[in-house]
């Protein structure tokens, strides 16, 4: 809930005064534009990692297997 102005902190101030900001508003629209390629771009990079983890885990599991073996 906001506070009537006479009661608003310094840093509710400086934080609205930012919100005015060019910078702000480009960096806000800028976000909300580029959010589904962040998104995407996680979840390939994600599947990727897994990818490459099964196949160390099954390298291991072979090569465990084969060196018990000796």
């Amino acid at each position: 809930m906001k506070h009537s102005p006479e009661f608003r902190s310094k840093r509710e101030e400086e934080r609205a005064a930012l919100k005015k900001t060019t910078g702000y508003k480009l960096w806000s629209v800028l976000f909300t534009l580029m959010y589904p390629f962040i998104a995407v771009f996680t979840f390939v990079f994600s599947c990727i990692v897994m990818f490459f983890s099964g196949i160390s885990k099954a390298l291991a599991y072979v090569l465990g297997k084969s060196h018990a073996e000796h």
